[in-house]
Formats: structure tokens, C-alpha cells, sequence
């Protein structure tokens, strides 16, 4: 069974990204189990000095949940031009960890939701994953546009298209 892990880099309530996530953990195929990390915003600030043992919990736990997944995939707004703030945060406190199954040669992918597409943020993701060493797999990468509308009461998107188009970068991800 392989574990993947699904990073929303929204703090928004009503996020397309994150209920893209949500939905991609109701659809998973057989033999794929997904998690939904969702500590972004109790993450302190990065800060090498205490990037050391013992790691603040809320770091702790992230780094966890990465070495716990064999591919982690990554879903974020694009804000002014780039990765917002948080979710710049969350990948550096990944970049420092040296421990085995960190995100170092891990597979990773991301999904832009955006209707009017996120080329910035695109542009950050590969700056900053290639510094930590991530393998990003391009065939799983994708753009799925969805609108709030599309969002049931749920939280999850029903829209067939774009199930469809999310069972397959889960498939070329595992």
C-alpha cells in the first residue's frame, strides 16, 4: 500500500486547493491510502536556530507525516506572483531535515487549481523543491481548474471532470 501525502497551502475555509485535496482523499484508488496534513497554520516561523532536537511539535509532526508517505502531493493559491507565506514556510522547514524518508529524493507533485492558472507559483515550486532535493514528477503535475462553485456542502467537488482528472495524477504519482 503506499501512503501520499496532501499539503494544501491555503489557511482558507472555503479553499478550491484544499477541497481538491479533500476530494482526492474520497476518490483514492484501491491500494492508495492518502492523508490530509493539515497543520499549516500552527507552524512557527522558520528559523534555523531551532531547526535542532528536540524540533517544535507543530515541525515535529509535519516532518512526520513525510517520512511516513512515499510521495507527497501539493495543492496552493498563487499570492502576489508566488507561494504564499505559510506554505513558503512549510517547505522550508522541510529543506533542513536530513533524516531518512525526509523529502529528499521523495516524489513529489502539485496541482494548480487556479481557473486563471499560477505560472508563479509553478516557478516557486521548482526553485524551491529542487533545493531540497524533492523528484518532482511532471507527468502527475497538473492543472484542474475548480471554482467555489464547484464545492458541495460537503466540502468535496462532485464535478465528474475533474474527478477523473485527479484519479489520474493520483495513479501517476503512486
Amino acid at each position: 500500500m503506499t501512503r501520499l501525502l496532501l499539503v494544501s497551502g491555503s489557511l482558507r475555509a472555503s479553499s478550491t486547493n484544499t477541497a481538491l485535496l479533500r476530494t482526492a482523499c474520497a476518490i483514492a484508488p484501491p491500494g492508495l491510502t492518502t492523508v490530509l496534513y493539515e497543520g499549516l497554520g500552527v507552524l512557527p516561523a522558520y528559523n534555523p536556530d531551532v531547526d535542532t532536537d528536540p524540533l517544535p511539535p507543530a515541525v515535529a509532526s509535519l516532518r512526520g507525516e513525510i517520512h511516513a508517505s512515499g510521495a507527497v502531493l501539493l495543492s496552493t493559491p498563487e499570492h502576489a506572483g508566488t507561494l504564499p507565506g505559510a506554505f513558503k514556510n512549510l517547505l522550508d522547514w522541510t529543506i533542513g531535515d536530513d533524516q531518512p524518508g525526509s523529502i529528499y529524493d521523495k516524489p513529489v507533485a502539485w496541482i494548480d487549481a487556479s481557473p486563471r492558472g499560477a505560472a508563479g507559483a509553478e516557478a516557486t515550486f521548482r526553485t524551491v523543491l529542487g533545493y531540497a532535493h524533492a523528484t518532482i514528477v511532471d507527468e502527475a503535475c497538473a492543472a484542474i481548474a475548480v471554482t467555489t462553485a464547484m464545492i458541495g456542502s460537503d466540502g468535496l467537488i462532485a464535478d465528474a471532470g475533474v474527478r477523473r482528472e485527479l484519479t489520474g495524477v493520483l495513479e501517476r504519482l503512486r
